[in-house]
C-alpha cells in the first residue's frame, strides 16, 4: 500500500485541477437551476453554499455579508452527476484489448491511468461514481479512494467493489496453456461467504457478482453461480451492510440474481418481460449500460447508421422492455469500455432511446443517489445537502448534449473548475 500511495502522490503532482478551498460563503447565480427535488428547471434561481453544504436555493436568495458571488451566465446548475457503473482501472478497448490490459499492463501503469481517469470524471461533472471492479488490478481501488479522500489527487467520491467475484473458471483471460491472472476473484461453493467478507475487509463498499458469463471463447453467456451460492453471498454482504450489484445478461442469470436479493443488475442484454416484471416486484434496479454496447459495436466497425447490428437491436429491445415494465433505472454506462470523462453518453442514450430528458437527468442525480442509499447527502439541490454541483452551458432539458459543456464543478463546497 505504501508503494501505491507513493505512485498516487507522484501522479497528483503531474495533474492540474486541485480544488480551490472554499474560504467564504459562495452565491452561485446561473440562468436556471435543476434541483432534482422535482423534474423541472427553475429560471432565475440561485444557490447559496457555505461550509461545504447547500444553505439555500430559490429565486430570492441573497449573498450574506462577505460572501463571494459567482455569476454563471447562460448556464444550468445541477446536482453533481452520479455514474453507477465505471471501471477506473480500464481504458477504451479500441486502445488496448481487455485481455492485454489485464495481462500486460503493470499495476503502476494502470494506477497512473486510474488517477487520470478519476480527474477526467470529476471535471466532466460526475462527483460520485460506483466503481464495479478493478478488473485484475487487485485492491488498488481502495488506495485510489483513500488518495482522493485525503486530497492527494482530484476525483469523484468513490464507492468501490474491490476485485468482484466470479465463479471458478468462468471469467478471463482464457485460452492459455497455463494459469494466468484473472480479471476478478474466483470462488465457488462454501468459499463464497469468506470471499465476500474478505473483499469487504479490503474496502469494498459494494459487492459485485458475475451471475453469468461465457464459459469458453465464442460461447454464449450462461449462468455461473447457482441460486444457493448467490443467496449465500448476497446474505453475507447484506449482513455486513453492503449492497450487491450483479453482472447478468441472460434471463436465467438475472432471475437468480433477483431471487438471491441483488440490489442492482447490470447489462440485461437478453432480458425478457418476465424477468423485468420480477425485478420490479422485488425492487431491483437496472443499469442497462447502453453506452458500453454502443462503444463495443462501433469498435467492431459499425458507423452508427442503419441497419443496426443485432447486438444493438437486442439492447434497444431489452431497454424498451425495462422502461415498459417500470423497473427502477440507474445511470451507469460501464465507463472505461469507452473514455472516462464521456460519462454523460449514457444519459444521452437513455433519453434518445425512450426516456424523457427530465427523467434521465433525475435518474443521473436523485435516482442514483436513492439507489446508493445516499439521498440525504447527495443527488439534489436542497438545504443541508453536500454542495456537489455542476454548471453546464445551455439547458440540458432541451438538449442533453449540454452536459458535455461543463463550466463549473463544485465538490463538497470546493470549486474544482473555474468558469
Amino acid at each position: 500500500m505504501t508503494k501505491l500511495r507513493r505512485l498516487l502522490a507522484i501522479a497528483a503532482l503531474l495533474l492540474p485541477g486541485t480544488a480551490l478551498a472554499q474560504k467564504v460563503p459562495v452565491l452561485l447565480v446561473p440562468d436556471r437551476v435543476f434541483t432534482a427535488t422535482d423534474r423541472v428547471v427553475h429560471e432565475g434561481w440561485k444557490v447559496l453554499v457555505a461550509d461545504g453544504r447547500i444553505v439555500a436555493v430559490g429565486p430570492d436568495v441573497t449573498a450574506p455579508a462577505g460572501a463571494e458571488t459567482r455569476v454563471l451566465p447562460g448556464t444550468t446548475l445541477l446536482p453533481g452527476l452520479i455514474d453507477l457503473h465505471v471501471h477506473l482501472f480500464l481504458h477504451p478497448y479500441n486502445e488496448t484489448s481487455w485481455n492485454d490490459q489485464v495481462m500486460k499492463e503493470p499495476l503502476a501503469l494502470r494506477t497512473a491511468r486510474a488517477v487520470a481517469h478519476a480527474r477526467a470524471t470529476l471535471m466532466a461533472g460526475f462527483t460520485t461514481v460506483r466503481d464495479l471492479g478493478t478488473e485484475g488490478a487487485g485492491d488498488a481501488d481502495a488506495g485510489l479512494k483513500m488518495a482522493i479522500q485525503q486530497g492527494i489527487v482530484p476525483g469523484p467520491r468513490l464507492l468501490i467493489a474491490s476485485r468482484a467475484l466470479v465463479a471458478t473458471g468462468a471469467y478471463g483471460p482464457k485460452g492459455y496453456a497455463f494459469d494466468v491472472p484473472q480479471g476478478a476473484e474466483e470462488v465457488s461453493g462454501e468459499g463464497i461467504v469468506a470471499a465476500v467478507r474478505r473483499q469487504i475487509a479490503h474496502g469494498a463498499d459494494w459487492v459485485k457478482f458475475y451471475a453469468d458469463y461465457r464459459w469458453g471463447p465464442g460461447e454464449p453467456s450462461r449462468a455461473t453461480f447457482s441460486l444457493d451460492e448467490l443467496k449465500a453471498g448476497v446474505a453475507a454482504a447484506h449482513d455486513a451492510g453492503r449492497k450487491v450489484a450483479v453482472h447478468a445478461s441472460t434471463p436465467e442469470g438475472m432471475r437468480r440474481a433477483v431471487l438471491a436479493g441483488a440490489d442492482t443488475i447490470e447489462h440485461g442484454n437478453d432480458a425478457t418481460d418476465a424477468v423485468f416484471a420480477l425485478m420490479k416486484a422485488n425492487k431491483v434496479a437496472f443499469c442497462p449500460t447502453l453506452a458500453a454496447t454502443d462503444a463495443i459495436t462501433r469498435y467492431g466497425g459499425w458507423n452508427g447508421a442503419a441497419p443496426e447490428p443485432e447486438a444493438m437491436r437486442a439492447k434497444r429491445a431489452s431497454y424498451a422492455a425495462a422502461l415498459q415494465a417500470g423497473v427502477t433505472m440507474c445511470v451507469g454506462g460501464d465507463t472505461g469500455v469507452f473514455a472516462h470523462g464521456a460519462n454523460a453518453r449514457e444519459i444521452e442514450l437513455m433519453a434518445g432511446w425512450g426516456m424523457a430528458r427530465n427523467d434521465a437527468l433525475w435518474t443521473a442525480t436523485a435516482g442514483n443517489a436513492a439507489i446508493l442509499g445516499m439521498s440525504d447527502r447527495i443527488g439534489s439541490i436542497a438545504p443541508g445537502r453536500i454542495a456537489d454541483l455542476v454548471a453546464v452551458a445551455g439547458d440540458p432539458l432541451k438538449d442533453l448534449s449540454a452536459l458535455e459543456n461543463v463550466r463549473l464543478v463544485m465538490q463538497s463546497g470546493n470549486i474544482v473548475t473555474n468558469p
